[in-house]
This record gives structure tokens, C-alpha cells and sequence, in this order.
């Protein structure tokens, strides 16, 4: 994998332990896999799957023509696919091989039929692929793909995401940081994380570059750039790569742009990171980083509208892929 240096990977959930531009790691975690084990609540780095983010009351509604129950493990919801999601999980890598013509590590994980409480046998395969842009950007692609291959049920739910936390700056939180946002389009949530109904616009200003805050006015909304669903594919890896959020630091010159092939993203800035001192490094709390989490449309499955872009059915496969590009001035 071209640009080793620059990245380091754990098999316990495919997670970005490292993400380095110049001298400074841009990712928030901690030194070792156990130390993840042990302190990971903020889920810093991790694959999240088998559905990412939050299915209303624990229920699916209809999965192969039944109710399918989950475990509450976020207020009413089902949280990141659940108290043991592919966060948590140890995955088969990483392996160096080829990927589109580059060298690239792979990590595989068999997420089987009742795991979690979902149905059927699937495999997810994450790809990490290094590369610079020019002399100063470093880039480094995220692929994701999920096939379902068992044969228990006809039908499955996926939706995945990459969560790790951005620290550009050179303290504990945000301050100093300046995002902008690729759209203003999000979804209204009720008050447990869970859409309301269509797409409105966000009662901020956030497409021209405001500041980061580490406490106040914190952001936890999901963001939508393509709001037909009839345009979204179960592999989105063949639509064009767009820019979803770029952030600048004015005090490290640090630079960072997230691009994805998905519809849609949680923009979060850390109002409830809360992680004690491990081994003498400094504790984080509220502000200590920002999310940018790509991703279909919360609790999907359930809206008839927008079922289709998480809905895999027995032999398909889904897919979707993020870029992520850092440098400094």
C-alpha cells in the first residue's frame, strides 16, 4: 500500500487508528486494539454496519414479510448496529492486494444470519487505498462492499459508514476550524434522532465557512445531497465522487476535504465525546472532534420512499466509497 507512513489500520472494526499529515495524526483514537475494546463509547474509526446510524423503536417493520426486533441500545432506537456492531468486531486483515490497479489493504468480515438480531449471511469487504494528489494532498480512499450470500431469507437490510472523528487543529477540541458544507438540505429529526419526514433546509447557514465551536451551538444532523431516492442505486461506487464538507485550521494550516459516492451524511461535532485519560494522554471531552459519517438516509428501511437504497436482497450487492484528502499550507 503506497503511503504506509501516513496511515495505520486495526482489525477491530477496520478502523483508521492513524491518519497523519506531516507530524500531526488528524484522527482522534488510542494507542492499541484493547484500548479501543475498552474505551471506545464515541466509536472513533470504526466500520459501522450492519446499519449504520439509528432504526426507529428497535423495529423493522416488514423483512421478509415479518417484524424484525432489535436491540435498544440508544434511547428507544437501534444504534450502529447494535451493542456489538462491525465497530466491534474483529475483522479477517488487513491483506495487501490490488485494488483498481493500486496496492491496497482488505479487511473481510462474515456478519451471519441473527447476528445483532438481522437476517442473512452476509460478507463486507472494506478496501483502503493510499495515494497523494499532486505534491501536497494525501488521499486515502475508503471501498466498501456487502454481499449477501446466505440463503436463510430473501432479504436484508445494510447501511454502512465510517466514523471517525477529524482533529485539524493543534489543541484538545475544534477551535480554530472552519467548515463548510456541501448542501443545506437535511432531514428534520424528532428528538431520539429519528427523520420526521422529507428533506427542508437546515435552519443554519452552513454551505458558507462558519467556525467550529467545541461548546454551544453543536451540529448532529444528517445531511442530504441527493433527495430522490429513485436515483440512488444499492451500489452508489458508479456515481461520480462528491464533495460533501471541507475544513481549513487557521492555526495549523491544515487543510481536509470529505468527499463520498452517498447520499447523504451525519455532520457531527462532538457534543458528547467523553473519554477518560488513557496511559497519561489527555482525556476528550465535548468539542474534541468533528464527524462526517457518508451514508443512506436514517431508519430507510422503514419509510417505503426510501427502502430501496438499503434493501439487499439474496445474491446483490451494495456498495459506496469516500475520499478523504488532507494537506497542509
Amino acid at each position: 500500500m503506497s503511503e504506509q507512513a501516513a496511515f495505520t489500520f486495526l482489525p477491530l472494526g477496520a478502523i483508521i487508528q492513524e491518519f497523519r499529515v506531516g507530524d500531526k495524526n488528524i484522527v482522534l483514537g488510542f494507542p492499541t486494539q484493547e484500548d479501543y475494546v475498552k474505551h471506545n463509547t464515541p466509536h472513533y474509526g470504526a466500520t459501522i454496519g450492519r446499519v449504520a446510524n439509528r432504526i426507529k423503536d428497535g423495529i423493522i417493520q416488514d423483512l421478509n414479510g415479518q417484524q424484525v426486533h432489535l436491540t435498544q441500545n440508544n434511547g428507544p432506537n437501534a444504534l450502529h448496529g447494535g451493542e456489538k456492531g462491525w465497530g466491534k468486531r474483529v475483522f479477517d486483515g488487513p491483506h495487501t492486494v490490488k485494488r483498481h490497479g493500486r496496492d491496497a489493504l482488505l479487511f473481510k468480515y462474515l456478519h451471519r444470519d441473527g447476528e445483532e438480531g438481522y437476517p442473512g449471511t452476509v460478507e463486507v469487504r472494506v478496501w483502503y487505498t493510499a495515494s497523494k494528489e499532486g505534491d501536497a494532498k494525501t488521499v486515502l480512499t475508503a471501498e466498501y462492499e456487502v454481499e449477501f450470500i446466505g440463503n436463510e431469507c430473501e432479504e436484508t437490510v445494510v447501511n454502512l459508514t465510517n466514523h471517525s472523528y477529524f482533529n485539524i487543529g493543534d489543541g484538545l477540541d475544534v477551535t480554530g476550524t472552519t467548515a463548510q458544507l456541501a448542501t443545506a438540505n437535511y432531514l428534520p429529526l424528532d428528538d431520539t434522532g429519528i427523520p420526521t419526514g422529507g428533506v427542508a433546509q437546515f435552519p443554519r447557514d452552513v454551505t458558507t465557512p462558519f467556525e467550529l465551536v467545541p461548546t454551544g451551538a453543536h451540529i448532529d444532523d444528517v445531511f442530504v445531497l441527493e433527495s430522490d431516492a429513485s436515483k440512488i442505486p444499492l451500489d452508489t461506487r458508479g456515481l461520480p465522487v462528491r464533495r460533501l464538507a471541507q475544513f481549513s485550521n487557521s492555526r495549523t494550516g491544515l487543510h481536509l476535504e470529505v468527499h463520498s459516492t452517498e447520499p447523504a451524511f451525519q455532520f457531527y461535532t462532538g457534543k458528547y465525546i467523553n473519554v477518560p485519560s488513557i496511559n497519561g494522554a489527555p482525556a476528550h471531552g465535548e468539542g474534541a472532534g468533528f464527524c462526517v459519517e457518508p451514508s443512506r438516509f436514517v431508519n430507510a428501511i422503514n419509510e417505503p420512499e426510501w427502502r430501496s437504497m438499503v434493501l439487499l436482497k439474496k445474491g446483490q450487492i451494495f456498495g459506496c466509497k469516500n475520499v478523504y484528502k488532507a494537506w497542509k499550507e
